[in-house]
C-alpha cells in the first residue's frame, strides 16, 4: 500500500488504494460473489442456479438434522447471546468446558480450550507462547492468521523467520542457525493441509527437525480434520505423529460447517494459553448456541464415517478426470483439488472464469494475482460427500470445453 503524502490517513481510501484493484469493482462477480440459498453443491449467484464447487463443508454436515436440532433447543432455552462476556468474567460454563474435553478426547491430548474465532485462535496462541527471547519459524505458504500471529508475537525480525514452502533444507538452516544466536525457545508453525494447493505439511521431517533442535510445533490443521487420518483425527492422525504435534489447532469453519476454534495439547501448555492469549481474556466467548452445536456435529462426523469416505471417492474421481484430460492438479494431498493454468493476462482469467459461470453453470473460486503470479489463473475446487459423480463429470466437460473456448488449447 503506498505512503499517505497529504497527511490525511483517508487519502488512500478515495484513491482507492490496496489490493485486487483490478477485479474489486466488478459488483461482486470476480471477488465477494454472493451465493445464496441452502449451503450445499448447488446454490444460487446472480439468480442462475449453479454446481458450486467453493464451500468447504466437506462432509455435508451444515444440513444434518442432529446439530440443527440442538441449535434449535439451545435458541428457545438461552438465545444467541449466552453466556455474555469473556471466559474470565461471565462467558464460562460447564458446556464449554465439557467440549473441550471431548475436543481433547478426539485430538489424543491432554486438554484443549475454545476460541470464539479460528483466526483469533491462532493469533491468539502464537502471541501467548512467543516470548522476547524465543523466535517463531513460520512456512512461507502458511496462512495469513499465523502471519499475523507471528508478526504480532515478534519484538524484532530477528524473532520471526521464514522457511520456503515444504522446504525441509530450507527449515534446517533457520533452525540451525537459531539455536547457535539464541538460547529461547522455539515455536514452527505450518498448515497441516494448505487450504489452496491441497499440499499436506511434511509431518515426518518436520518433527524429525523440531526434536533435533529442541523446538516445539504448532499445526493448524484447519482444511485436514474430519477428512484426513482413517478417523478423521487430521494430519497427525495421517502420518500416526500425533503425539509429536505439540499443540494442535483447527476450526470450526470448514468440516464442523461452523464458527470458532480450538487449539489442542498438554494440559499445562493450554493451562498457560488460557491465561495469556489475549483473545480469551479480551474477547467474548463462543456462544452456546455454537459450544452444542460442534459438539453434536464432532459426533456426527465419529457416528458417520462413510461421510468421509463419500468424500474422497468424489475427491479422487475428480482428481483423475482432471489428469486425465491434462489439467495439472498441482501435488495435492487432500480432497482440494486445484486447476492450474496460463492464462497470460487478466482479461483471460475473467473470462475463463465467467464462461464457466455463464455458459456452464459451474461455480469455482478463482484466485488471481496478487494472490497467484500474475498471468496464472488458479480455479480451486472443493469436493464435498455430496456431490455426486454426475456433477464432477459435468465439471471436467465444462472446464475442457472453457479452456478452448477461451485459451484455444
Amino acid at each position: 500500500m503506498e505512503t499517505t503524502q497529504s497527511g490525511d490517513l483517508f487519502d488512500k481510501c478515495h484513491n482507492q488504494e490496496g489490493m485486487f484493484l483490478d477485479v474489486r469493482s466488478d459488483n461482486n462477480y470476480y471477488v465477494q460473489p454472493i451465493l445464496e440459498g441452502p449451503l450445499g453443491t448447488r446454490m444460487l449467484f446472480n439468480n442462475k442456479p449453479m454446481i458450486v464447487w467453493s464451500i468447504n463443508d466437506y462432509l455435508g454436515l451444515s444440513e444434518h438434522p442432529k446439530p440443527r436440532k440442538v441449535a434449535h433447543e439451545i435458541l428457545e432455552k438461552y438465545g444467541t447471546s449466552y453466556p455474555m462476556g469473556a471466559r474470565l468474567m461471565s462467558g464460562l460454563t460447564k458446556y464449554h468446558e465439557n467440549f473441550e474435553a471431548k475436543l481433547a478426547d478426539f485430538c489424543n491430548k491432554e486438554s484443549s480450550i475454545l476460541f470464539n474465532y479460528g483466526y483469533l485462535g491462532v493469533m491468539g496462541t502464537i502471541t501467548s507462547l512467543v516470548g522476547k527471547n524465543d523466535t517463531v519459524i513460520i512456512d512461507h505458504d502458511a496462512h495469513a492468521c499465523i502471519v499475523d500471529g507471528a508478526k504480532l508475537a515478534a519484538n524484532k525480525r530477528s524473532q520471526f523467520r521464514v522457511f520456503k514452502h515444504n522446504n525441509m533444507e530450507h527449515l534446517e538452516q533457520i533452525l540451525k542457525s537459531t539455536r547457535a544466536r539464541s538460547n529461547g525457545g522455539i515455536l514452527i508453525v505450518t498448515d497441516g493441509v494448505y487450504g489452496m494447493s491441497g499440499e499436506l505439511a511434511p509431518l515426518p521431517e518436520i518433527c524429525a527437525l523440531k526434536e533435533k533442535y529442541n523446538a516445539r510445533l504448532l499445526v493448524d490443521d484447519a482444511h485436514g480434520i474430519g477428512i484426513m487420518g482413517k478417523t478423521g483425527r487430521g494430519v497427525g492422525e495421517h502420518f500416526g505423529l500425533q503425539d509429536k504435534v505439540d499443540l494442535y489447532f483447527s476450526t470450526f469453519a470448514k468440516c464442523f460447517a461452523g464458527i470458532g476454534g480450538f487449539v489442542a495439547g498438554d494440559s499445562a501448555v493450554i493451562e498457560h494459553i488460557k491465561w495469556n492469549a489475549r483473545p480469551v481474556i479480551f474477547a467474548k466467548n463462543l456462544p452456546l448456541i455454537y459450544t452444542e452445536t460442534m459438539s453434536t456435529t464432532l459426533d456426527v462426523m465419529l457416528q458417520e464415517p462413510e461421510r468421509r469416505d463419500k468424500l474422497w471417492t468424489i475427491a479422487k474421481q475428480l482428481q483423475k478426470r482432471l489428469v486425465e484430460e491434462g489439467f495439472d492438479i498441482g501435488s495435492t494431498g487432500s480432497p482440494i483439488t486445484p486447476v492450474h493454468m496460463l492464462t497470460g493476462d487478466l482479461d483471460k482469467t475473467k473470462e475463463f472464469i465467467k464462461t464457466m459461470r455463464e455458459d456452464h453453470n459451474i461455480f469455482c473460486s478463482g484466485v488471481m494475482y496478487p494472490v497467484v503470479p500474475p498471468g496464472v489463473l488458479l480455479l480451486r475446487l472443493v469436493p464435498t460427500c455430496k456431490h455426486t459423480m454426475e456433477e464432477v463429470e459435468q465439471t471436467v466437460e465444462a472446464l475442457i470445453a472453457t479452456r478452448k473456448k477461451v485459451l484455444k488449447l
